[in-house]
């Protein structure tokens, strides 16, 4: 019996979607068990370095040039500011803060890359209707802010506090990489993003005594599963996903993830995770997400490649940010932006 190639692919395309959304939507989820029983730089930096180095791997089999040292150079900048502060930031806060609240605060990574963009020499004014979503979006994590927690207090404000920095550190890292010396294998680039971010998490762990007092024996089976995957599903598999969408779909689409991944977050939080939210929270989440989704419409220019899933030459299949995260958080589609290089 002959297979309708049509609906082969279309099968490919949902299934892609699916992955993307559900796999990067429970990280947040999988790094709250992870750091329970796992220091989170050194969970984080391990993660991040075994992912890099099977991803390191697959692409120079796949025939990649060695990259060069000014590449090398961009991609510790580039993981420094998306991965140390920016997942590393986020998995410190998952100690003090619920998942779902993190997620929802990493959701206005697209917010922050238009004001970035607007302020950099050059930059382009956002749209009114762009406008409109930064103001609720800000409104919403004034809401989560302003969130008192029986006892904990204070520890919530520094979570919150933390992955603001976090994702406002997401932010630049995207902008920088539009300009950043890559190499052509867009593999290659994120792995040598992890490697590099995954070092100076490590080293940071070190240097914050996470390794003398880490012990094996004290990590539970909840947590190490969680890391695997983490480091599996979240930076291998959905990654990879990730990157076959930006050939066989356009970037308006792809986008989606960034306001489906925080509800998907959420939803994983208040079931599994047994994470309780106030009315305020649900508030304060439907806020961002709409304002997500303004930022996100209000800056989509139409796609200008083509959309052919076997040709590797599209200009929209070479990321120029690595899966978090986040996360693993996942990163902003700058693609939708005005003046974007085709990249999330």
């Amino acid at each position: 019996m002959k297979t309708n190639s049509n609906q082969v692919s279309l099968t490919m395309v949902i299934t892609a979607f699916a992955i993307v959304y559900v796999i990067w939507g429970s990280t947040y989820l999988g790094i709250r068990y992870a750091v329970e029983s796992i220091p989170p730089f050194l969970m984080a930096g391990s993660r991040h370095l075994v992912a890099g180095m099977l991803l390191f791997t697959f692409a120079m089999m796949r025939s990649a040039t060695l990259p060069t040292r000014a590449q090398w150079r961009d991609a510790t900048i580039a993981g420094i500011l998306m991965l140390v502060i920016g997942n590393g930031g986020v998995s410190w806060a998952e100690q003090l803060i619920p998942s779902g609240i993190a997620a929802l605060l990493v959701a206005l990574t697209p917010a922050w890359m238009v004001l970035i963009d607007w302020a950099r020499p050059g930059g382009k004014r956002p749209r009114a209707l762009v406008g409109l979503g930064l103001l609720i979006g800000l409104t919403g994590v004034v809401v989560l802010a302003r969130k008192q927690m029986s006892g904990t207090s204070s520890a919530y404000g520094w979570g919150v506090a933390a992955v603001l920095t976090a994702s406002i550190c997401w932010a630049f890292g995207s902008v920088f990489n539009r300009t950043a010396r890559k190499p052509k294998s867009a593999f290659l680039g994120v792995s040598m993003q992890m490697i590099t971010g995954g070092l100076v998490l490590l080293g940071l762990a070190v240097l914050q005594g996470e390794a003398k007092r880490f012990s094996f024996a004290q990590v539970t089976a909840v947590s190490f599963w969680a890391w695997l995957y983490l480091t599996i599903a979240g930076s291998l598999v959905a990654y990879t996903a990730y990157v076959w969408l930006l050939h066989a779909s356009t970037p308006a689409r792809v986008a989606t993830y960034a306001y489906v991944n925080p509800l998907i977050a959420v939803i994983l939080g208040c079931t599994i995770g047994r994470e309780v939210f106030a009315p305020d929270m649900y508030l304060a989440g439907g806020l961002i997400i709409a304002a997500v989704i303004l930022v996100l419409r209000g800056g989509a220019t139409p796609a200008s490649t083509s959309q052919n899933p076997s040709n590797e030459s599209i200009a929209t299949a070479q990321p120029t940010t690595i899966s978090n995260p986040l996360l693993n958080v996942a990163p902003p589609i700058v693609a939708d932006k005005p003046g974007a290089d085709g990249k999330p």
